[in-house]
């Protein structure tokens, strides 16, 4: 008698917990198991719209708050610690700060002016925004949400006419890459020290420069619109290491193992308006279309779908396609509707 009681009080126990469990998921990161979401700035329309990365569907949007100019919402960056969600307002010169769970308003951290481009480290230390009306950059720190300091671009660059444009960090987050544009017949790579803030190398590239990287390779991706060109660069060093040809490129992400650099043809019209290129090889596999033009940026999330943004002033589409490690070139599988002209895009797990 004496173990059936034993027993009994062990599957209450069990169920107990279970129980607990999936309540204490809800109030933190997603799950494992869980698609997660994918974050859209609508850049127009003073919102962020929250997709469904499972089901493909609106969740729902949010508005920025108010402040002494309409939000213009620019740029998504997510961050594990914490759960949050950080927009960059140009409008505000502000970022942001939304608590993933809810979507409530956390904090707004008071960046440069002509906020732009932004990144986080992989470890959460250090959040860059670019400000390109201030010609610096923004360094926040997203757990404590404060300002860690100001980082100038290059007096000579700036001198020359470079803005600071795109930026990404390093996996270790050692280092912080930002791109200048500005130039007739070239722009600007630079690579700064996280620690210092000290400018360690700089290298020229194709004109309007964006950037990518992978934990899988020490090499940076760097597309060029303005001269249908992806370059690749020791990530070190900043020596070239191979150009690969990619008419119109823009937009810049990874899969989640790193294999493969995705970038959006913008100026195509929607014709290729996607390319696969493999990071070991360096060269492109494949392309496909998108219905829509103007495919500006993209981010891939971990159940193998890709999410592209459509910008223009009267554009409200983000379009979604499978990519596989068996079969990596996308393929067109839905459309979502958003806030208007749906800029920076960001994936919550």
């Amino acid at each position: 008698m004496r173990s059936r009681f034993k027993l009994l009080a062990g599957l209450v126990a069990a169920l107990a917990l279970s129980a607990v469990v999936p309540a204490a998921a809800a109030d933190g990161a997603a799950s494992d198991n869980s698609p997660g979401q994918v974050v859209v700035a609508d850049r127009a329309s003073g919102t962020i719209s929250v997709i469904d990365a499972g089901t493909d569907r609106l969740i729902d949007s949010y508005e920025l708050p108010a402040g002494d100019n309409a939000p213009e919402p620019m740029y998504v960056t997510y961050v594990k610690s914490g759960h949050r969600v950080f927009v960059g307002d140009r409008a505000n010169d502000r970022v942001v700060v939304f608590d993933a769970d809810d979507y409530s308003v956390v904090a707004t951290i008071t960046a440069g002016s002509g906020v732009f481009h932004q990144w986080a480290d992989p470890l959460d230390r250090q959040l860059w925004v670019n400000n390109d009306v201030d010609d610096t950059t923004t360094v926040i720190d997203p757990k404590e949400l404060t300002v860690l300091g100001t980082v100038a671009m290059p007096a000579d660059l700036v001198a020359d006419g470079f803005k600071p444009h795109d930026v990404i960090l390093d996996p270790k987050g050692r280092f912080a890459y930002v791109t200048l544009l500005g130039g007739m017949s070239h722009d600007w790579i630079v690579q700064f020290d996280t620690e210092t803030f000290a400018e360690l190398n700089r290298a020229a590239v194709g004109l309007d420069p964006h950037v990518s990287l992978t934990q899988r390779n020490k090499l940076i991706y760097v597309p060029a619109q303005g001269s249908n060109v992806v370059t690749v660069l020791d990530r070190s060093t900043l020596a070239l290491v191979a150009e690969i040809t990619v008419p119109g490129a823009h937009g810049a992400g990874m899969s989640p193992n790193g294999k493969v650099f995705y970038t959006t043809n913008l100026p195509g019209g929607g014709t290729d308006g996607l390319f696969a290129v493999d990071t070991r090889t360096n060269t492109v596999i494949g392309s496909t279309h998108t219905p829509y033009p103007v495919p500006h940026n993209l981010v891939v999330a971990k159940n193998d779908k890709l999410f592209v943004t459509h910008s223009g002033a009267t554009s409200d589409k983000v379009t979604i396609y499978d990519v596989t490690t068996a079969s990596p070139v996308p393929e067109f599988r839905a459309e979502v509707t958003v806030g208007s002209n749906p800029f920076g895009i960001a994936y919550v797990r």
